[in-house]
């Protein structure tokens, strides 16, 4: 992994999280009008992981190409904000691993300013039961982080 340094006073890129869910979709589109109010770019990751079961790996279709899906949700992703901001650059990252250290290498290799993800608002027992993306990178991430409530 390479990380990017910005010179001194120069702001990095914004790193959004995004699965094409509702609240994935509200992160989008605020770190959207934020990078385009600080004129910054915004890199959109879209993670997937090839689930396995008690060590099996699960049966696939033959043709099935798991980075398909990641690159539909980022086409959705790049025409949800096209529209509204049709100045702003916007990179995409299809990421292999779990989205939260996905999302934690893509923010560092690119050195961004601010990483920004939606929160499901599953609650604190099932947040514990099945893990946190938001509580993941709110507390690994070397960047601020900002987390979207809907």
């Amino acid at each position: 992994m390479t990380t990017t340094r910005k010179p001194t006073g120069q702001l990095g890129p914004i790193v959004v999280g995004f699965d094409g869910s509702p609240p994935s979709l509200g992160a989008l589109q605020w770190a959207a009008a934020e990078a385009v109010l600080k004129g910054l770019q915004l890199h959109v990751v879209a993670a997937w992981h090839m689930p396995n079961m008690l060590g099996w790996a699960v049966p696939l279709p033959e043709n099935f190409d798991p980075v398909e899906p990641a690159e539909t949700v980022l086409r959705q992703a790049q025409q949800s904000i096209g529209d509204h901001y049709p100045g702003l650059v916007v990179q995409t990252h299809a990421e292999e691993g779990l989205a939260g250290r996905c999302l934690i290498d893509t923010a560092a290799s690119v050195g961004a300013s601010l990483l920004v993800v939606g929160a499901r608002g599953h609650g604190e027992l099932t947040g514990l039961l099945i893990g946190s993306v938001s509580e993941f990178v709110a507390t690994h991430a070397k960047c601020p982080v900002v987390i979207v409530r809907h």
